[in-house]
């Protein structure tokens, strides 16, 4: 024998541990509690009977308040409180059915079942076997196909209820519609949930419901009870009618492990009824949500807009002052200003040049005079200088007046002028000049600019001039 095929009791233990763990990931067993224990840890241990055999369970703390507040299988969330948990309650002797995992305990080498929820089991097992084989002849027929199921429409305002008008069942479908505050309408269509005569009237009820095409879905319910009080939801025509319903169909159906037929073939299935509901409306706070989302959304759009809006109002804004006539008449003074500065500039320059010439003229003159006759060379001198001073006088003289009548001229452009001499400058209510009366029209609004101020005035009357 080689070495390596020699395995030592860790490697061995090691290769079951994988076999067994990957081979029973889930699994359901059916079997009689024994050697219940219920240490202070809170955790639960016990063994499940069948004859000869047994099978070490464990069943966590965690895992029991997990099923105390909705259920594992279904994800039903029980809103109305923690339900009590079998593994407080079960006792030596009773029938139950365990879902969880096969785990292999090293250090003892024993295999053991890792609760994840338990329930009761009841003897039904010639019930159970005609359901099975009516299910597989479905099932082969497509009716439970994942491929035809339908979406559930959301946040539906028109259901359509089919159960029993009293009941657990009905007030805590209509118990969760409240709270989520819908304010879908509800049509009940009243039908017996248990005996021979539930089926063909929930049928009819069914096709009711789709006939006068008032409903956006149709929900079928009923509360908890025995194998016996829930097999008229295994009945075959009502699949069948389930499955070819116009409208999706949702369950929820008593609150047994057995899933019924109707629940196969409906398009969507709840744990109970009160599941049912949750399924159909979102919380209450899911709407506060998405409404202050919606109101956030809101206000950033609005802000954005008016800080558009804004911009483009201060831009048209400058735009008209520097376009409007007193914007305009601001920039032609500061123009006849810059020239006025420019023209004194130029003269000042210009006199400058005329003193240096005639300081030179003078300098030859009197170079002159000293070889001439001084007589005669004063009086040319004098007769000059005359004339220059002169000339310099009506040069002087003539820049003001050219200076007075830029700015008359200019004063004369100013629209605003004529207003000071009893003139009103009249124009549209939309800021367009009037120029005349064949733009106007009884009961339209003028804007009248004064002097001092403007006014509104409405034309009353028109009197075009006949001459």
């Amino acid at each position: 024998m080689h070495d390596n095929a020699i395995l030592s009791v860790r490697e061995l233990t090691e290769r079951i541990k994988s076999l067994l763990e990957g081979s029973f990931p889930f699994v359901w067993v059916r079997g009689e509690v024994t050697n219940l224990a219920r240490p202070g840890s809170g955790h639960v241990y016990f063994s499940l009977r069948d004859g000869d055999a047994m099978l070490n369970c464990v069943w966590f703390r965690g895992r029991q308040k997990a099923q105390e507040a909705f259920d594992p299988l279904t994800g039903e969330i029980f809103e109305d409180g923690p339900r009590p948990c079998l593994a407080q309650t079960m006792q030596e002797g009773d029938a139950i059915l365990c879902a969880g995992n096969i785990s292999v305990f090293g250090p003892r080498g024993q295999y053991q079942l890792i609760v994840t929820l338990a329930q009761e089991a009841d003897q039904k097992g010639e019930l159970l076997r005609r359901l099975e084989i009516l299910r597989q002849k479905l099932a082969s027929e497509g009716l439970f196909a994942r491929e035809r199921k339908r979406p559930l429409p959301e946040e539906p305002e028109r259901v359509a209820l089919l159960t029993a008008p009293t009941g657990a069942a009905i007030q805590d479908f209509l118990r969760i519609a409240r709270s989520r505050g819908t304010g879908a309408s509800i049509r009940i269509y009243p039908v017996p949930v248990q005996g021979a005569e539930a089926p063909p009237r929930i049928i009819r009820a069914l096709d009711a419901a789709n006939a006068d095409g008032w409903a956006n879905v149709a929900v079928i319910i009923r509360g908890g009870g025995s194998l016996e009080d829930l097999w008229a939801f295994n009945d075959e025509a009502l699949a069948r009618a389930v499955a070819a319903s116009r409208l999706p169909v949702l369950t929820g159906i008593g609150h047994e492990i057995d899933t019924s037929l109707c629940d196969l073939a409906a398009d969507c299935r709840a744990a109970t009824p009160s599941h049912a509901a949750q399924l159909l409306w979102h919380e209450r706070r899911w709407h506060e949500q998405r409404l202050d989302a919606c109101a956030i959304a809101l206000g950033k759009n609005a802000q954005r807009h008016r800080e558009q809006a804004t911009a483009r109002l201060n831009a048209m804004e400058k735009a008209m002052r520097w376009f409007s006539p007193r914007q305009r008449l601001a920039r032609g003074n500061e123009r006849l200003k810059e020239l006025s500065l420019r023209l004194d500039s130029r003269l000042q320059f210009q006199l400058q040049q005329k003193r240096r010439q005639v300081s030179g003229i003078s300098e030859q003159f009197l170079r002159l005079a000293r070889v001439s006759a001084p007589s005669r060379r004063l009086q040319e001198e004098e007769a000059l200088e005359r004339r220059f001073y002169a000339a310099m006088r009506r040069l002087l003289q003539d820049k003001p007046q050219r200076l007075a009548l830029l700015a008359a001229r200019l004063e004369g452009l100013n629209p605003y002028a004529p207003l000071a001499r009893g003139y009103a400058m009249v124009s549209t209510e939309s800021g367009k000049l009037v120029c005349g009366v064949k733009t106007l029209a009884p009961g339209g609004l003028l804007r009248m600019t004064f002097q001092d101020g403007r006014a509104l005035a409405r034309v009353e009357e028109i009197l075009p001039d006949k001459g």
